[in-house]
C-alpha cells in the first residue's frame, strides 16, 4: 500500500513559476500565444543544424541518409555568457543546452518571484531535470578521434606521409578541440549542475533520463523531495537541444518520421513524428507554502502515476496495459475520478502504433469510470512544435498549466479527420481543433487535466493537474488580449493633436505607449460633447496599422 503521508491528494504541488524556450518562441509568454494562436512551428531545417542538400533523401531505404528535413526548432537567442560567469573562451566546448538552461531556469525563478531569492531560500531549493542520452559535443568530441582512420585511408590512396598530416590536421579543424573543458561542456548532469551553481541552490541538484518521458521521472523525483520535506522549493523541467543529424538519423533508420509536411497527431492521415528542440523549467512549492508566501499560483498538481510496461513483444513498442497501469495509480494518487477531466494532453507523437495505443487505452480506462460522451478534450501540443523528446512532457505540462490558469482549452493542429480506429463520437473525448473558453464542469467541481508521456523503453508517466481556485496573484493573463483604447479632446482640432502624440509616443516606446493608453481608456472620464476616436488593437503594431 502507498505511504498516505506522501500522496499528493494530502501534499498538492503548486506551481509558481515557468520558462520556457520552444520553437519559435524565445520566452514563456511567447510560447503560450503561439499555442492560443495556432501557431504552426514545423519548419524546413536551418542550416545551422544540418546540411539538408548532404543529408536528405526521400528514400527511407537510402544508407546513412534522413527522409525527413523539417522539424521544430529553437529561435536564435541571445546570450551573455558573462552575466552567468561563463568565460567567453568556452562556449566552443560548452554545449548549447548548458546556456540556454541558465536563461530559462532565469526566467522560472524570475517569473516565480524567487530572483533574487533569500538564503534560506536557496538552500532548500534543488533543481532536478530530464536530459536524454548524450548532448551534441559528443558527436564533434568523437568525431575528432577518428584520426587514425583517416590516416590509413589516406596511406592507403599512396598520399606521402607529409601530406596525410596536413590534410588530418585541416580535417581536425571542422571538429571542437579537447581541452580541459571539453569533459564538462559535454555532460548531461553538468546542465543540472551550472543552474544550481550559478543561482546558488543547495538543494540536490542531478539529471534523470526516461527518454521522451524525461521531464515527468524529473517531476517525479522533485515532487518526492517537496512531500517528504528535504526540500522547500524545487526547480524541474526538461532540455534537449539536439535537432542535429545524429538524432535525425536515429529516427529515420527506426523509421519514426513522417513522410509529410506537418506531424498530424489522431488524424486519419498521420504517418509518423517530427523532432522538435525545446526547454521548460517550473518551479514548484507546497500548495500550503505558496498560499502561505502569497505566490501566483498556476496550477495545482494533484496526481503522477508511473509504471513500466514489463515483459512485452519489443523493448520500444508501447504496451497499452502498462500505460493503464500509469493512469489508474495517477487518480488513485489524487483522489477523485478521471470523469471530472475536462482536458488530456496525450503523449500524441503522431506515429501510428503510438497513437493507436494510447488513445484507445485512454478511452478504455476513462469509459470505466465515465458514461458522459464526448466532453474531454483531446490534444497534443506536438502537433505544433514536434515531438522535444526529452523535454516533450515539459512542454504538454507548461501548456496545460498555463490552460488551466487562463482557463482556455488549447487546440491541436492538423487534425481534420480523427483516427476511426478510436471510435471517439462512443468515447468521453473529442479533439480539440479550436481555442476557446473552458467552462467549469459544475459549481463544486475546478477545472483539471492529465498530461501523459511515455518513454522508449516501456516507461509511462501521467500527471494529473487542477485549476487554483484562490485569489491570484500578481498579473494574470499571459498571452496578449485586444485592449480598447479612445482618445479624446475637447474639439477635433484637440483630438488630431492627442492622436498625433498618441502615434509618436508609440513609435518611440511601443509597449509602454500602448499600455498607458490603454490604461487611461479605462480610468478616464469622457465629456458628453468631447471629440472621440476609438478602436481595438492587440498590440503596438496593431495600433499603428488602424
Amino acid at each position: 500500500m502507498p505511504d498516505l503521508n506522501v500522496q499528493l491528494r494530502h501534499n498538492p504541488i503548486a506551481i509558481v513559476g515557468m520558462g520556457a524556450i520552444m520553437p519559435q518562441a524565445h520566452n514563456l509568454r511567447e510560447f503560450w500565444e503561439n499555442i492560443v494562436a495556432k501557431v504552426d512551428c514545423i519548419t524546413d531545417v536551418p542550416a545551422s543544424r544540418w546540411r539538408a542538400d548532404a543529408y536528405y533523401d526521400p528514400d527511407p531505404t537510402a544508407p546513412d541518409k534522413t527522409y525527413c528535413q523539417r522539424g521544430g526548432f529553437l529561435p536564435d537567442v541571445e546570450f551573455d555568457p558573462l552575466e552567468f560567469g561563463l568565460p567567453p573562451n568556452i562556449l566552443e566546448v560548452t554545449d548549447v543546452s548548458q546556456m540556454l538552461s541558465l536563461l530559462v531556469a532565469k526566467e522560472a525563478l524570475g517569473d516565480a518571484g524567487y530572483l533574487p531569492a533569500s538564503d534560506e531560500t536557496r538552500e532548500r531549493t534543488g533543481v532536478i531535470l530530464g536530459v536524454g542520452g548524450g548532448q551534441k559535443l559528443i558527436t564533434p568530441l568523437t568525431a575528432r578521434l577518428q584520426y587514425p582512420v583517416w590516416e590509413e585511408v589516406l596511406a592507403s590512396y599512396g598520399i606521402p606521409e607529409a601530406d596525410r598530416a596536413q590534410i588530418i590536421e585541416r580535417m581536425k579543424l571542422a571538429y571542437i578541440r579537447w581541452e580541459e573543458n571539453s569533459f564538462p561542456g559535454m555532460l548531461g548532469n553538468v546542465i543540472a549542475g551550472r543552474v544550481a551553481n550559478r543561482f546558488d541552490l543547495g538543494g540536490t541538484n542531478c539529471v534523470v533520463d526516461a527518454a521522451c518521458a524525461s521531464t515527468m521521472a524529473a517531476l517525479k523525483m522533485a515532487l518526492s523531495e517537496l512531500t517528504e520535506r528535504r526540500a522547500d522549493m524545487m526547480l524541474t523541467g526538461g532540455v534537449d537541444t539536439d535537432n542535429s543529424i545524429f538524432m535525425y538519423m536515429c529516427f529515420s533508420k527506426t523509421p519514426a518520421f513522417s513522410k509529410g509536411t506537418n506531424p498530424r497527431p489522431f488524424d486519419v492521415d498521420s504517418d509518423g513524428m517530427m523532432v522538435g528542440e525545446g526547454i521548460g523549467m517550473m518551479v514548484l512549492k507546497r500548495l500550503e507554502d505558496a498560499e502561505r508566501d502569497g505566490d501566483r499560483i498556476y496550477a495545482v498538481i494533484k496526481g503522477l502515476g508511473s509504471s513500466s510496461d514489463g515483459r512485452f513483444k519489443s523493448i520500444y513498442a508501447p504496451r497499452g496495459e502498462g500505460q493503464e497501469k500509469a493512469l489508474r495509480r495517477a487518480y488513485e494518487d489524487a483522489g477523485f475520478s478521471p470523469a471530472t477531466i475536462g482536458l488530456v494532453e496525450a503523449h500524441g507523437t503522431g506515429t501510428i502504433a503510438g497513437d493507436t495505443t494510447e488513445v484507445t487505452t485512454v478511452i478504455r480506462y476513462f469509459n470505466q469510470h465515465d458514461s458522459a460522451k464526448q466532453h474531454i478534450a483531446l490534444g497534443s501540443v506536438k502537433s505544433q512544435i514536434g515531438h522535444t523528446k526529452a523535454s516533450a512532457g515539459a512542454a504538454g505540462l507548461i501548456k496545460t498549466a498555463l490552460a488551466l490558469h487562463h482557463k482556455i482549452l488549447p487546440p491541436t493542429l492538423n487534425v481534420t479527420t480523427p483516427n476511426p480506429k478510436f471510435d471517439m463520437a462512443n468515447s468521453a473525448f473529442y479533439i480539440s481543433t479550436e481555442t476557446r473558453p473552458w467552462l467549469r464542469p459544475g459549481a463544486d467541481t475546478p477545472r483539471r487535466a492529465g498530461v501523459s508521456s511515455f518513454g522508449f523503453g516501456g516507461t509511462n508517466f501521467h500527471v494529473v493537474m487542477e485549476e487554483y481556485t484562490g485569489d491570484h496573484q500578481a498579473a494574470y493573463r499571459l498571452h496578449r488580449t485586444a485592449q480598447t483604447i479612445i482618445l479624446t479632446g475637447a474639439t477635433p482640432t484637440e483630438l488630431a493633436a492627442r492622436v498625433n502624440d498618441a502615434i509618436s509616443g508609440i513609435e518611440a516606446n511601443p509597449r509602454g505607449t500602448f499600455l498607458n493608453l490603454a490604461r487611461a481608456t479605462r480610468t478616464n472620464t469622457i465629456a458628453p460633447h468631447d471629440a472621440r476616436v476609438g478602436f481595438v488593437a492587440a498590440d503596438a503594431d496593431e495600433a499603428l496599422a488602424l
